[in-house]
């Protein structure tokens, strides 16, 4: 999937297309002074034309603007009711497509501001959750189109950086304020069984969700990967694949939802949260992991252990220099990884996608920040372990040249001789370099060409080798 193969769902524009009527506002302004369903019937009839006529994108932008208004008015008369009527499903629809053609001119365009495509991604993204939200309502299947969609439109954030741009936008019921929480904000829906959810519980969920959606992760899937987490096919139209369901696509369209620091966030005390708000996110988490919440049984653990952040620091930790450590608390483990609670100022070394080794009483373990949540007892980690042998390694683009630092984890392989991952800077190296790798207590140098990574996060990366 790429920007020139850019396939969101648009009509024809049509030749006999009117245009912007000169009088827009005076005829939105009439249709409120009418009953609700001939209402929307006159405003949807408005938005239909102007959806399928060339218009300029200062002239498409303006129209949108006034329509968006009056959704606004229509939405506070439809949430008074146990479902909504099916022509306001029919405006979110329309609404969608109206900003999803107008991003289109943006991208045409030579050279887009990022806060002006923000804005457009972010306003096509919340009429497809409020047309996904509305099916939900109406317990019926959302259209498929809504999900390939809204994937693409992340797809196209993640690429344009945009999907942390705060956006100010007053609408109800309340979306989260930035792109990439809009879309998790229906991811999670999507995951909570919504079907199964009494009348009215749905539009409350949406709401709940909102200052937590943002809190999950989409990161890198990988196939060694032994963590929870819903897998996202962002070239299917579906919201994530089912348990039954095994990865078939490209492997750079497939993400992982991490959703680590928002289960912790979500034990915390919400003061402005109401009652039968943590009722319901408490009820429907459970089905955010699937019904095996977890790979392997977690056992809660009280105990202290030391970490050494970084790839170098552990580097000098293999070779006995004692590099600087972080003391942290164990909160609870499992053979899959562990959940450590340090003190807050340690954030700023501990992104996610850091590589750390763990020290406790027992043999040392690598590991990988997967999670982390900040809240008032510290800073909360989620770690999964790297099951193997960390032994320091040296590489080098000539046999003189100079040296740079990496970490091979080996694991035996039962028949096979050993396994290896070597793990390097982000960017250091690149796929198909030849390179000189030196062991600890062996001179003679072994020549590699790097493979290509099979996990990378933004300060590491991981590449399989087969060593004599």
């Amino acid at each position: 999937m790429t920007l020139d193969a850019l396939r969101l769902e648009v009509p024809e524009i049509r030749a006999d297309g009117s245009g912007v009527p000169a009088d827009l506002l005076e005829q939105l302004a009439q249709a409120r002074q009418q009953d609700l369903g001939s209402a929307l019937q006159r405003v949807l009839g408005l938005l239909f034309n102007l959806n399928r006529s060339a218009l300029t994108l200062l002239e498409r932008q303006r129209a949108l603007q006034s329509f968006s208004d009056e959704f606004r008015h229509y939405a506070a008369l439809t949430d008074t009711r146990k479902t909504p009527d099916t022509l306001f499903v029919h405006l979110c629809s329309e609404l969608a497509i109206g900003f999803k053609r107008l991003l289109l001119q943006i991208l045409q365009g030579r050279h887009p501001s990022r806060p002006h495509l923000a804005w457009c991604l972010y306003m096509a993204q919340h009429f497809l959750a409020q047309h996904l939200l509305r099916n939900y309502q109406l317990y019926q299947e959302p259209p498929a189109a809504i999900w390939r969609d809204s994937h693409l439109l992340y797809w196209i954030g993640e690429h344009q950086q945009c999907l942390d741009e705060p956006i100010a936008a007053a609408f109800q019921p309340r979306p989260a304020n930035t792109l990439r929480g809009l879309y998790q904000q229906s991811l999670l829906l999507a995951l909570s069984n919504p079907f199964h959810l009494a009348e009215g519980e749905c539009l409350l969920l949406f709401v709940a969700l909102s200052p937590y959606a943002d809190l999950a992760r989409l990161l890198d899937w990988d196939k060694d990967d032994n963590e929870d987490g819903p897998t996202i096919d962002l070239s299917q139209p579906q919201a994530y694949l089912s348990q039954d369901q095994q990865p078939e696509g490209d492997v750079h369209n497939l993400r992982r939802l991490e959703l680590g620091a928002l289960l912790v966030a979500l034990s915390e005390p919400a003061p402005l949260q109401s009652q039968a708000e943590h009722e319901l996110l408490a009820r429907v988490h459970a089905h955010w992991l699937g019904r095996e919440q977890r790979r392997h049984e977690r056992a809660e653990l009280v105990g202290q252990c030391n970490l050494v952040i970084g790839l170098s620091a552990i580097h000098a930790q293999l070779l006995d220099q004692l590099p600087p450590r972080t003391t942290a608390n164990l909160l609870d483990t499992s053979a899959g990884g562990a959940r450590l609670l340090c003190h807050r100022d340690e954030g700023a070394q501990l992104s996610v996608g850091q590589l750390v080794l763990l020290l406790t009483d027992s043999t040392p373990s690598l590991a990988l920040v997967r999670w982390r949540h900040l809240n008032h007892a510290g800073l909360h980690l989620g770690l999964r372990y790297l099951k193997g042998l960390p032994r320091p390694v040296w590489l080098r683009r000539t046999p003189s040249a100079q040296t740079h630092p990496g970490v091979l984890q080996s694991t035996p392989e039962p028949g096979n001789g050993w396994h290896h991952g070597l793990w390097l800077p982000s960017g250091q190296f690149v796929e198909g370099e030849h390179l000189w790798l030196q062991l600890l207590n062996i001179h003679n140098q072994a020549t590699l060409p790097l493979p290509a990574s099979n996990l990378d996060t933004p300060l590491v990366s991981r590449y399989p080798l087969r060593l004599g």
